[in-house]
């Protein structure tokens, strides 16, 4: 079975996709909000059901695989137990070894930015650790859904 669990969307453009996730009461610190780190895991949720979407799942898994080189989070506002959030991703830019993504993180009880991140990943020889080109196939399907903003040198919209 492929069940997705995220979707297309034109709610926050230039944001084409997103994923619901729920704050589990493991992922809140002793304070009652969402602990800083648990994000990252939201955001992977994100990109996983987006490659899914594309069909790109397991590729980049085995003898070659995209590892994380930057991620740069803003935390914009407290998420309690059970919120629901809808984490939107985007890719932005492909270079020859990179991928630049930026993701979002909205209450979705309000529509309230919670949470902001753009994330390198680089495509790597996992035996020799040496980065690869990005592949055609790879491209052509980004390219293919994200149109005329991937590459373009455009930024999302500030936060807020």
């Amino acid at each position: 079975m492929n069940l997705e669990l995220g979707r297309p969307t034109d709610r926050k453009p230039p944001f084409r996709y997103s994923a619901v996730t729920r704050v589990w009461f493991s992922d809140t610190d002793a304070q009652g909000v969402v602990y800083y780190g648990r994000y990252l895991p939201y955001f992977d949720f994100a990109r996983v059901e987006y490659h899914r979407h594309l069909g790109l799942v397991g590729l980049g898994v085995g003898a070659q695989e995209f590892v994380m080189r930057a991620s740069n989070v803003s935390y914009e506002a407290p998420a309690r137990f059970d919120d629901l959030l809808e984490v939107f991703i985007r890719t932005r830019r492909i270079g020859r070894s990179s991928v630049v993504q930026d993701l979002r993180a909205y209450r979705v009880e309000d529509d309230l930015l919670m949470c902001t991140a753009e994330q390198t990943v680089v495509l790597i020889d996992v035996a020799t650790r040496q980065p690869l080109a990005v592949p055609e196939d790879f491209r052509r399907a980004i390219a293919a859904f994200e149109g005329p903003e991937l590459d373009a040198g455009l930024s999302p919209p500030p936060p807020g």
